[in-house]
């Protein structure tokens, strides 16, 4: 099962207790104080690890709590400090205080982490508070309390090329068909269900992650639909492929269904129409295909690739394309 967002409360461990104690021993009648400090609890830290590829472990525990720290005792024995308690989720997860709304942190790589809820401190031992006027102290601290919080966990999928288009467009097809993929594919609107990932090899040196984004509607950006569940994933992506259906099953204009998924993402995140963008009308083997594509290429001003994932036709073009993309991308960031 693919989970994409999780609300779980984490909360730190309690800081063991300080000792009060007096050294008793044979022929030192005068021993003191000897009381040692409590350990300090665990903390519950959020770990990205590469592997991880769903929040589904988390959706079924709500709560994560930290071992507390053991309590002082006697001869000045500090109590045991305990074990962190380590959660492990996907790279590509924001951690987010849901009370104040704002992210802790952003694990993007593998080995990310951040602390979400701090372990308490240990108390002090009567020993701390030994001084040249206050010989015998019988006074200690408790251990403190460990950090509560309330944390969404929000997976967006990390993927050099994210596919985009309306249902039916022939994403998981042509992903099975670029990669080792296996969507399921079927021909009714939101057969894909969670964004699919798959390797992608240009050449023997070049290669890419490509995403399956599940189908976007009109209103999707306001939650109709399965776009508002999944519009975040495309976040990642530095590239976007759009395919564009040639002969949609509810007889729509291909162009318009075009310009209403651009709409979409400008309303949900204008910077995501600023992406570099590869247009392609699919299934090129139907009849329409090469019409619409001339359409396309009228209206937006620049080439529009005729790509089909049951023939193969135009899928060296579109990963020369993709290839050519993500070069200079790299040139940018190296400058």
């Amino acid at each position: 099962m693919f989970v994409d967002r999780v609300k779980i409360q984490v909360q730190g461990g309690q800081g063991g207790n300080g000792c009060v104690s007096f050294r008793r021993e044979k022929y030192i009648p005068r021993g003191g104080p000897d009381g040692g400090d409590g350990g300090d609890g665990g903390s519950v830290i959020i770990v990205a690890e590469a592997g991880v590829d769903s929040l589904a472990s988390l959706s079924q525990r709500k709560h994560w709590k930290a071992p507390s720290g053991e309590p002082g005792s006697g001869s000045n024995r500090h109590g045991a400090s305990a074990d962190d308690l380590v959660i492990r989720v996907p790279p590509g997860t924001m951690v987010v205080d849901e009370a104040g709304g704002f992210t802790l942190k952003d694990l993007t790589h593998a080995g990310d982490r951040v602390i979400a809820a701090q372990g308490g401190h240990g108390g002090k031992g009567n020993l701390r508070f030994k001084t040249s006027t206050n010989r015998a102290p019988r006074e200690s601290t408790p251990g403190e309390a460990g950090q509560v919080r309330d944390v969404m966990l929000e997976l967006k999928v990390i993927a050099d090329v994210g596919l985009i288009g309306k249902p039916n467009a022939g994403k998981s097809t042509l992903l099975s068909r670029l990669s080792r993929a296996r969507p399921e594919i079927a021909d009714y609107p939101f057969t894909t269900k969670f964004p699919n990932l798959g390797q992608v090899r240009i050449d023997f040196e070049r290669s890419f992650v490509l995403a399956d984004i599940p189908g976007l509607i009109e209103g999707a950006h306001a939650g109709h639909g399965l776009g508002h569940e999944f519009l975040r994933h495309i976040q990642r992506a530095g590239i976007l492929v759009h395919l564009v259906e040639p002969e949609p099953m509810d007889g729509s204009d291909p162009l318009v269904n075009y310009h209403v998924i651009r709409d979409e993402l400008k309303l949900f995140d204008a910077a995501l129409v600023e992406r570099p963008e590869i247009v392609a009308v699919s299934k090129a083997e139907l009849p329409s295909a090469a019409a619409v594509g001339r359409r396309l290429s009228e209206d937006l001003g620049r080439e529009v690739l005729a790509i089909s994932a049951v023939t193969g036709a135009g899928l060296d073009k579109l990963l020369y394309a993709v290839g050519r993309e993500l070069d200079d991308q790299r040139r940018q960031e190296v400058s």
